[in-house]
């Protein structure tokens, strides 16, 4: 079997455990600033997939995401981020992750290679055809992911693949294949490096155009997120005294009338009702920009 790249020798690695702390960090540091290049090219597909995971949401669907060990944690980290900053119902983006809550705690790799808990995992999802699958695995042939994969594309799911190794399985399977050619890591085959750093940031990007298609993001505010603590509220307040022109004041008084929502307390800053905003923005599928211009007359 050809070496994967994520195995190879980084060029930088040899006599690494004989250099400077202050080297080794510059080293390592490089080498992620390296791997963030690979993300440009793969811009287009990043798009395509935002695209089609804003579309089923949109749609009452789901966008799930698969992953195991370092990959899984990348795709946990965004999954976990999606309903607080945007609103998301958490059963509408659901994780599959090798191994489940206790790998969390302790991370064994044989859970990875476990194809019947994959297919559970896949079943208590609970996806429909059409929804969205976002499968991570940096070497682009762990089992786990990629048995949930193949079962998810023949179910007629939306397959998409975020894979740092070129021609791998993953790739050649998904429908909206993303290849991060981050090469070789410092520590060989450490994919929680300079792979796991592209997949994270691919995430962010791929959420934020998600969120953005789909309403929740406004002038950079996000205008969906979820009030449940101190600093969500103040953060509330400042959003929609900030797009409505509105006091502060006046903008907490919106949100106690809207029970916490941004979107509509925003309009009623701006002089509507409760009922005539929520009715605005089901009209233009919650999206701020075509309300607001006329809540001005």
């Amino acid at each position: 079997m050809p070496q994967r790249s994520t195995e190879a020798r980084h060029p930088h690695s040899d006599g690494l455990h004989a250099i400077s702390g202050a080297a080794v960090l510059a080293c390592v540091h490089a080498a992620q600033v390296q791997a963030l290049a690979a993300i440009s090219p793969a811009i287009p597909q990043i798009e395509r997939a935002a695209e089609a995971g804003a579309e089923a949401l949109r749609r009452g669907g789901k966008m799930a995401y698969v992953g195991a060990g370092s990959s899984g944690l990348m795709a946990l980290s965004d999954c976990l981020e999606l309903p607080g900053t945007f609103g998301i119902a958490p059963d509408r983006v659901p994780m599959m992750f090798a191994g489940g809550v206790p790998a969390l705690l302790h991370m064994q790799g044989s859970v990875e290679d476990d194809a019947e808990a994959a297919l559970a995992d896949l079943a208590r999802a609970d996806l429909a055809p059409g929804d969205v699958m976002l499968c991570l695995a940096a070497s682009g042939g762990t089992p786990y992911t990629m048995t949930i994969a193949t079962a998810a594309k023949a179910r007629g799911q939306t397959v998409v693949g975020f894979c740092n190794v070129a021609d791998a399985p993953l790739l050649q399977l998904a429908d909206i294949p993303v290849f991060l050619d981050t090469g070789p890591e410092v520590i060989s085959g450490s994919t929680r490096m300079g792979a796991g750093t592209t997949q994270k940031v691919a995430l962010n990007m791929l959420s934020v155009l998600v969120g953005i298609r789909l309403g929740h993001v406004h002038d950079g505010y996000m205008v969906n997120l979820t009030a449940d603590n101190a600093k969500l509220v103040d953060r509330a307040a400042r959003i929609v005294a900030a797009i409505s022109g509105a006091s502060e004041d006046s903008a907490r008084k919106a949100l106690a009338e809207t029970d916490g929502a941004v979107k509509p307390a925003i309009l009623v800053a701006r002089g509507m009702t409760p009922a005539a905003a929520a009715t605005a923005l089901t009209a233009s599928g919650g999206h701020l920009a075509p309300v607001l211009t006329p809540a001005k007359d």
